[in-house]
């Protein structure tokens, strides 16, 4: 896929261009196509750079369907096209058109009905720190361990974690939204001064608001390894658990280091997460009362 005005500049502060953003990608490839292939995807496009106005895009348009799409129903009963990038040049063909983020739904195109991951955005307040997020993160870890799920952790490119949960065992969306909401209130309530799973701006000062409102039908988050449209140019960056000890914060995964870091690697740091089954009967019965 040929990227047309490659010298157009997407990070004015850094000087970093649609054709470094497209070799981005390229180098990543391997590691960010199973993210996102056969999954109806919601990009964040900024043809004119991150300095103006973006815009979210999820059905396929003129030009762009070349980009990989898929019929599905909306819970309108509306029938409508998705993006649904099938292959790497799918995904380059996007950056073409000036997309920066990707933003994939937590169920597969043959399965909508059946998410097959789940996620926890951990997203602090004012006056949260770095290391307030990683211990509640570690904290969401040894509680989800007691009721039989392991989970996998990420930046998200901005400032919090993203802890998310594989599960590649039938699940219906309504059981996903009384699991995580459950869990997440249950948390709230017992620790109010850390904890708050209400998207209320105004009641989030200190504390960490565990936002389980991406697991909806529908709903999306951000990409492992997807750029974000952000000072810096990071990237959301699957870890593992034990890297959270050296890690200083997102600025550490950038266009420029993640690369480096992906070719360093001996193995993926999310060893086991798309072959791993795990189901929510048990984590139901503990916290769907809490909802």
């Amino acid at each position: 896929m040929v990227v047309t005005h490659p010298e157009r500049v997407l990070y004015p502060e850094l000087g970093i261009t649609k054709g470094d953003v497209a070799e981005y990608y390229r180098a990543v490839m391997e590691w960010f196509l199973p993210g996102v292939v056969d999954r109806p995807t919601s990009v964040l496009r900024f043809p004119d750079g991150i300095g103006e106005q973006g815009f979210f895009q999820k059905h396929p348009m003129r030009g762009l369907s070349h980009a990989g799409h898929v019929r599905l129903r909306e819970e309108s009963g509306k029938w409508a096209e998705y993006l649904c990038p099938n292959d790497a040049s799918s995904v380059i063909g996007l950056v073409q058109f000036g997309t920066i983020e990707f933003h994939p739904w937590g169920a597969r195109a043959n399965s909508l009905e059946e998410p097959d991951y789940l996620v926890f955005d951990l997203d602090p307040g004012q006056g949260v720190s770095w290391r307030d997020i990683v211990d509640a993160a570690r904290q969401m870890k040894r509680r989800l361990g007691k009721v039989g799920l392991d989970s996998f952790v990420r930046t998200t490119g901005g400032k919090g974690l993203h802890v998310v949960l594989p599960l590649h065992a039938a699940c219906t969306w309504d059981d996903a939204k009384h699991f995580v909401q459950g869990f997440a209130r249950t948390l709230a309530n017992e620790q109010p001064d850390r904890f708050i799973a209400k998207a209320a701006m105004d009641e989030r000062g200190g504390k960490i608001f565990i936002d389980y409102l991406r697991n909806s039908r529908g709903a999306t988050s951000v990409a492992s390894y997807s750029l974000r449209a952000r000072a810096g140019a990071t990237v959301a960056t699957p870890l593992r658990w034990q890297d959270l000890a050296k890690c200083k914060g997102p600025g550490d995964f950038t266009i420029d280091t993640v690369p480096r870091r992906l070719a360093r690697l001996r193995g993926d740091p999310w060893e086991g997460f798309t072959t791993l089954r795990q189901d929510l009967k048990q984590a139901l019965h503990a916290y769907a009362e809490a909802d």
